[in-house]
């Protein structure tokens, strides 16, 4: 089997510090060539692959400073990797910024391709949905509930997110910190993660990516006035050895979502290194975390600050054996190796005129305005 992986080229493959769908290209391209398929990854040209590696454009979109341009930048790369479909059994293109772009091109793609949605999906990509030629999939059955409704004949179905878990370090002696890691941004939420750790009297550890003008003003105004060093310190964007330190040594992970995000991988992470999570429920929290025991689901700050004290109760060995048994290359490569093979199964696409889809409007009439990887 020979396989294009297609990667948004915003960020590295694998990520050296921030990067949530480019941690899954990388687990995914590993494994697929670790079991001999003949796999090239389109990316940035500063990505590391035992995969071959083509690339348009030599470095990621942020190290580039071209973010707030990312639209050519995306549509030179996508366009020049469909160009090499013809040579591949599978096209595999994971959905990131800028939105569906790569999905409005798929007429230029002869081969079965799938798309994997990293993103929530918005009502003003409605019509592009409604032209996609290609098969699509989710990485959470919470996903699944906004999807659109268009024809289920090419849904392939959930295949969860997984992580390289040997690479985390497992530790069951914890240092006594609560910690945050991600974006800073509302969605997110360390502000509330800050307040629930003054809550408890435990001291909390922010790291995390704040680059973007909506990060900067939102850190400015939500995070900067709380930091003293003490109780609340804050190390920057955490580049992978340290994140994989601050997993290790951590009492617990605060993750409190104020948003239905499809997957979040910063639960997984911190799990591998024996860390349990304490997530506010929403999204697809509860599919990744066994509440009780893998770590806490809870539904406000007020019962995250009282679930502090119980994180003693978690085994670290119990989250990292979930992590191994769920969220593993192997587990990721399984999934995906079998949605290939229902499309290569298939005598064609059983895809319909674009009018004679059953309309979407209801799934996609969402206040969500969430666009591109928020992982």
């Amino acid at each position: 089997m020979r396989v294009l992986q297609v990667a948004p080229i915003w960020e590295t493959v694998p990520p050296p510090a921030y990067g949530g769908t480019e941690v899954v290209v990388h687990a995914l391209t590993e494994e697929l060539v670790r079991r001999g398929v003949e796999v090239t990854l389109c990316a940035s040209g500063d990505s590391s692959t035992s995969a071959e590696l083509f690339a348009p454009y030599p470095v990621s979109l942020r190290k580039a400073g071209q973010t707030a341009d990312a639209f050519q930048y995306s549509l030179v790369h996508f366009s020049k990797s469909f160009a090499l479909a013809r040579d591949y059994d599978i096209v595999h293109v994971h959905n990131g910024p800028p939105g569906e772009l790569a999905m409005a091109l798929s007429h230029m793609v002869d081969v079965p391709m799938l798309t994997t949605m990293h993103n929530l999906l918005v009502p003003e990509t409605e019509f592009i949905w409604r032209h996609y030629e290609g098969w699509y999939n989710a990485i959470s059955q919470q996903q699944t509930k906004v999807l659109p409704d268009l024809d289920r004949a090419r849904f392939g179905g959930v295949v969860y997110n997984g992580i390289e878990v040997e690479t985390f370090p497992f530790e069951e002696k914890k240092d006594d910190f609560a910690l945050f890691i991600g974006r800073f941004i509302m969605d997110k939420a360390p502000h509330l993660a800050i307040e629930a750790a003054k809550r408890a009297g435990v001291r909390i550890v922010l790291a995390g990516k704040v680059s973007m003008p909506d990060e900067k003003a939102y850190f400015e105004a939500m995070i900067a006035p709380q930091i003293d060093g003490k109780q609340v310190e804050f190390v920057g964007e955490a580049d992978a050895s340290l994140k994989r330190e601050l997993y290790r040594k951590a009492r617990c992970l605060l993750n409190p979502l104020q948003w239905p995000e499809p997957f979040g991988l910063v639960m997984i992470e911190a799990m591998a290194c024996g860390t349990p999570p304490i997530v506010i429920n929403r999204g697809a929290a509860p599919e990744i975390v066994c509440d009780g025991e893998t770590g806490f689901l809870v539904e406000d700050v007020a019962e995250m600050a009282a679930r502090i004290a119980d994180v003693d109760t978690i085994s670290p060995r119990d989250c990292r054996a979930a992590v191994e048994a769920r969220f593993s290359p192997a587990s990721l490569a399984d999934g995906y190796l079998a949605v290939y093979e229902m499309m290569l199964n298939e005598e064609r696409f059983p895809i319909e005129p674009a009018l004679a889809r059953p309309p979407v409007e209801r799934l996609l009439a969402s206040p969500l305005s969430v666009q591109g990887d928020r992982a």
